[in-house]
């Protein structure tokens, strides 16, 4: 295994038991770095070290720390003042507490270190804390001092080794004022259902398969430049920040992420349409007036279908009329014509009976 480079030394305190132990990074960055540049000519931009009083350029190891005062008054402060302060953590993790692990709020989660064992006589207690770590399902709550100040640490158990989340303080979180949207909004149960059905979909994922997208880009680009090419052009992101057919996106959202999947989205909400749902944006007149419209559509074909009913026995009247009588095309039209006459007049005495009504009330 590769050796780290401790960056602090100290002792686990855990109740009358001391734990020599070595701190160790347990994380690492992978971004790349860049430097400033004069772009006229190329030249590195560097930062140099001036001391105010003196106008000079000075080493690093004539530089030290103060603590500048309210009136700009400089304080010195050393190491060993900060050694000699008399607080139990100066050069130990005290454990002050164990407790599930689902009491640590993540907004809380800090940097991440690896607790070696310091030498082999600490291989035993390191190890009964471990295991009583493990056996508990719990963690430890403790405080440590590193780099000028006192810090809160969670101690957990990863594979065979103790680490510690360095835990921002209570106070060092921020209250979420004014962050959550700040108009009503109603999410209906079936919008929820499809972002439920999307988030089965989508199903887990292994975090080590996850990588960094934008540096592997970033070295291709440096690669392509180094060697004179020119870099591979990006494609041109979808506009963003229109508003959506909030339905018609999950819809679309789930029917995709099942056919990456190679599954079968003949059953997916949307689909008894016949159409695939489309993402559109959202018209509150169209989606007024379309209920509107395919009711009035509805009753016009229905009074439609009702005068072409109406019609008909009419028409099967006067021919039953023709087959009964057996008359001749005169007769027939005859037949046709008496039950217009007939019309006429029942038409004509309707009027006349509402009519009288009236003359006797006035």
């Amino acid at each position: 295994m590769r050796q780290v480079r401790s960056i602090w030394n100290g002792a686990i305190s855990f109740g009358l038991v001391s734990i020599p132990i070595k701190l160790v990074n347990a994380t690492e960055s992978h971004s790349i770095s860049f430097r400033q540049i004069h772009t006229e000519d190329g030249g590195r931009i560097r930062y140099r070290k001036v001391c105010e009083l003196e106008d000079r350029e000075v080493t690093q190891a004539e530089i030290g720390k103060a603590y500048e005062d309210a009136d700009g008054t400089m304080i010195p402060i050393t190491d060993d003042d900060l050694a000699q302060l008399p607080i139990p953590t100066a050069r130990t993790i005290e454990i002050v507490a164990f407790v599930p692990a689902d009491r640590i709020d993540p907004l809380q989660m800090d940097a991440a270190y690896y607790l070696s064992a310091n030498g082999v006589p600490a291989a035993k207690p390191y190890t009964l804390l471990r295991e009583a770590l493990k056996r508990s399902q719990k963690v430890a709550i403790a405080k440590y001092a590193l780099r000028g100040r006192e810090r809160l640490g969670m101690l957990r158990v990863v594979d065979d080794v103790i680490a510690m989340h360095g835990l921002l303080w209570p106070d060092e979180i921020r209250v979420p004022e004014g962050v959550a949207p700040d108009t009503s909004v109603t999410v209906r149960d079936k919008e929820l259902d499809l972002a439920d059905a999307l988030m089965d979909t989508l199903g887990e994922v292994d975090l080590a398969d996850l990588h960094d997208d934008y540096r592997e880009a970033v070295e291709e680009m440096i690669t392509a430049k180094a060697s004179g090419e020119q870099p591979a052009e990006s494609p041109t992101p979808a506009p963003s920040g229109k508003v959506l057919d909030l339905m018609a996106a999950l819809e679309k959202s789930v029917r995709e992420a099942k056919e990456s999947r190679g599954e079968d989205t003949g059953g997916d909400a949307g689909a008894e349409t016949g159409k695939k749902a489309e993402v559109r944006p959202i018209s509150s007149r169209s989606a007024r007036a379309t209920p509107k419209q395919t009711t009035g559509k509805k009753s016009t074909s229905s009074a439609t279908k009702k005068t072409a009913s109406s019609k008909k026995p009419t028409a099967s009247t006067s021919t039953s009329a023709k087959k009964s009588t057996g008359a001749t095309k005169k007769t027939t039209t005859t037949a046709k014509k008496t039950p217009a006459k007939t019309t006429a007049k029942s038409a004509a005495k309707t009027p006349t009976k509402k009519a009288t009504p009236r003359k006797r009330t006035a």
